[in-house]
């Protein structure tokens, strides 16, 4: 597990990692690409929101579905280009095509594994 945002910005195709408070306050932030830190700082709150509405559905979830859900891991979210990673108080953003999600995933302080859906 990475302990470090330098440690996270060697990941390969990690672009900027950051480290953000419950409440989305930016707590600190390093980039390999052109990040400002108010556009850090956004993040930080975006990631935040996403964060809680996750750990929101995921209690709905489990109640209504009798499975699994809590406590909460981590999140990704894949789009155009580019992947945002979160798992607890960190998040990185990584280039999608450069990405080994399980090496990405490890570092960031999980046990998810991911798997390919057979075919």
């Amino acid at each position: 597990m990475a302990k470090t945002l330098d440690e996270l910005l060697k990941i390969p195709g990690v672009a900027a990692a950051g480290e953000f408070a419950p409440d989305g306050k930016l707590v600190n932030y390093l980039a390999s690409m052109d990040m400002s830190r108010d556009m850090a700082a956004m993040t930080a709150q975006f990631v935040a929101t996403v964060t809680m509405l996750f750990n929101t559905l995921a209690s709905a979830f489990t109640q209504l579905s009798k499975m699994k859900w809590v406590p909460q891991q981590g999140w990704a979210y894949s789009g155009g280009d580019w992947t945002v990673a979160v798992m607890g108080n960190w998040g990185v953003f990584v280039e999608t095509s450069k990405a080994d999600f399980n090496l990405l995933f490890k570092e960031l302080g999980g046990k998810a594994r991911v798997e390919p859906i057979p075919a």
